[in-house]
């Protein structure tokens, strides 16, 4: 029954339906034990907002900012209220923020205004029963090479007076992580056209051993976002040292990874594997994010050989 419904939604989503495809799910999803502020500003400027999900009565619990995929030009955070959901009722609170998308932004804008919601998450999410110290960064597809790119470019996260070490983890489902060369021109247009311009896109490119432990997770079957992916962001985290596990999820496609965190006792183990590594993370700061600036700068990238 399991399969069959996430066949459904993906012919729901492939259809163009996208606000069909999570309605449906959405209207599935039991909030038991959860309770949800939805609407919440995170930056005035650009009117951007996220919702937090928790667990009733929450205190000092572990902490989710999850970026939500669309190939940087869709998505809305209402449509993920189940993946809120499905982790408070886990034991995590867990903010869903909106971003900025393509055309109206480019890299340095939807990557920016992930940076400033996890500053918001650092400075608020007290306020609403998460522990600060204990921030994992998560995204599907284009949210998790967003959630990527704060866990490796430290510019990213120093542009909010943060840094990557001040993060408890990285969860990453089907995430693009090495995907050059562009060959499309809307990616062309987001990422950059020359070949230093789009390396500053790739996360696999700012691994350096100041990043927080990582969790990728990957459906073999996926032709949208290759495994290919997951495994290279791997050799980089191994070759500094750093913690990373990878996860192959064996007859498993790009969205069926996302709709795994449904759960449910016939799903695939994502979402068992992804609230064991949030529950894993104690971690401490080795110092406290200063005041949130906007006025650090972003050093040139060296373009990697072969590209």
């Amino acid at each position: 029954m399991t399969r069959i419904f996430f066949v459904t939604l993906g012919t729901l989503l492939l259809s163009g339906c996208q606000s069909v495809l999570f309605g449906a799910i959405n209207a599935r999803q039991s909030s038991t034990g959860v309770v949800a502020h939805h609407d919440i500003v995170y930056d005035p400027t650009e009117g951007l907002a996220l919702d937090v999900y928790g667990p009733v009565q929450a205190k000092n619990a572990p902490v989710v900012v999850f970026f939500y995929g669309g190939s940087w030009k869709s998505g809305k955070r209402q449509w993920y209220r189940w993946v809120g959901e499905a982790l408070a009722a886990r034991g995590i609170v867990t903010v869903v923020p909106d971003y900025r998308l393509w055309p109206k932004v480019r890299l340095d804008g939807f990557v920016g205004d992930a940076a400033s919601s996890v500053r918001w998450a650092h400075d608020r999410v007290g306020e609403y029963g998460g522990d600060p110290s204990r921030i994992v960064v998560m995204g599907h597809s284009a949210g998790g090479h967003i959630a990527a790119m704060l866990a490796t470019d430290e510019h990213r996260l120093a542009m909010v007076g943060m840094r990557p070490r001040d993060l408890a983890g990285f969860i990453g489902l089907a995430g693009p992580y090495d995907f050059l060369p562009l060959k499309q021109d809307d990616f062309i247009d987001m990422f950059g056209n020359t070949a230093a311009e789009q390396a500053r896109s790739q996360p696999v490119n700012f691994v350096d051993g100041d990043e927080p432990p990582a969790l990728l997770l990957q459906g073999q079957d996926d032709s949208t976002v290759r495994p290919s992916n997951a495994l290279s962001l791997q050799r980089r985290y191994q070759a500094q040292g750093e913690p990373v596990e990878v996860k192959l999820y064996p007859d498993m496609g790009h969205m069926g990874i996302l709709f795994a965190l449904r759960g449910g006792k016939d799903a695939p183990p994502v979402l068992d594997d992804v609230v064991h590594f949030v529950q894993q993370r104690v971690h401490q700061p080795a110092a406290r994010p200063a005041a949130a600036t906007s006025n650090a700068a972003t050093p040139a990238v060296p373009v990697p050989a072969g590209h």
